[in-house]
């Protein structure tokens, strides 16, 4: 326990540590750590300049650096409630992870919640969405992020796995089309964006052009990607999500897509239950084995 105690005060020194001379930085933790998995607070990088964003970042009891699993949340079309959003933590996902011996960080992106600054990913009208950019504008905040925290004494600098949801899913897509070197697998819970169009299931805006840069961000990935939708997503279908995903595997990109259960009334929320997230298990099990080569730990 004692030994714990110290690890956590090295991560917290080393974090908040400065030249003299020097500005202070605006990132590093900003508060103790609590329950449950050791949960912490965090300001982390940005694409905003100096803008530093709100995180959450859960660890095991272990002590020692762990590899990082960076949780991208999804998002909402409502402009009013960007900016109420609470602070996303995927608790029973991070759950997961924690279990597997990761250290997770759920970033917020600008916009969103009491972050602020401007709203980067906006795709656009339907008649003229630009899925492409605003898949890498969410891209660029995923790996700023990412970015940061290896090197830090509690994280790995190597092994890293970006989990997406939703719109934050598609970021991770579009990451993958960059073949980043320091993330070894991506998990994808539903990716996509604008479903439900107008207020209807299963409508989709501009589905050409969600294929067509479904394809541009297979070109060139080099990352293993692991494509998740439940079985009653009706923003984006599992048929539709087939279909994206071939797109994605026709520019060049590898794929596993799975079809899980249904998850409660809507499977869109998946990967922000405990019931959602038992469903996925086995394959989120799979991913992990995949990106490290070996087992992870029983649960």
């Amino acid at each position: 326990m004692q030994m714990r105690r110290l690890f956590t005060i090295l991560c917290t020194l080393a974090a908040l540590v400065t030249v003299a001379g020097q500005t202070p930085s605006p990132y590093g933790p900003t508060g103790a750590e609590g329950e449950p998995n050791r949960e912490q607070r965090w300001l982390v990088p940005t694409t905003d300049g100096d803008r530093p964003v709100r995180a959450a970042l859960f660890r095991p009891q272990a002590e020692g650096p762990c590899r990082l699993a960076l949780v991208v949340h999804a998002t909402t079309q409502d402009v009013l409630r960007r900016p109420q959003m609470p602070q996303p933590e995927y608790r029973a996902l991070a759950a997961f992870l924690v279990a597997s011996g990761f250290a997770v960080l759920v970033p917020e992106r600008l916009r969103h919640g009491a972050t602020g600054g401007a709203y980067l990913e906006d795709q656009g009208g339907c008649d003229e969405a630009d899925y492409a950019r605003s898949g890498r504008a969410t891209a660029e905040q995923i790996m700023q992020a990412q970015d940061y925290m290896p090197g830090r004494p509690c994280i790995r600098r190597d092994g890293a796995v970006i989990l997406g949801h939703s719109a934050g899913a598609w970021g991770a897509l579009a990451l993958a089309g960059e073949d980043p070197k320091s993330i070894s697998t991506i998990v994808l819970f539903g990716p996509g964006r604008v479903g439900h169009a107008n207020g209807f299931e299963n409508r989709i805006c501009a589905p050409h052009t969600l294929m067509a840069a479904a394809r541009a961000f297979g070109s060139g990935a080099r990352v293993p990607v692991s494509w998740l939708v439940a079985a009653n997503d009706t923003y984006f279908s599992p048929d539709f999500s087939r279909k994206l995903a071939e797109a994605f595997r026709s520019g060049g990109g590898t794929a596993a897509f799975v079809v899980l259960p249904a998850s409660g009334s809507e499977g869109r929320w998946l990967a922000e239950t405990e019931t959602g997230v038992r469903l996925a298990a086995p394959a989120l099990d799979r991913a992990l084995k995949r990106a490290d080569g070996s087992t992870t730990k029983n649960r």
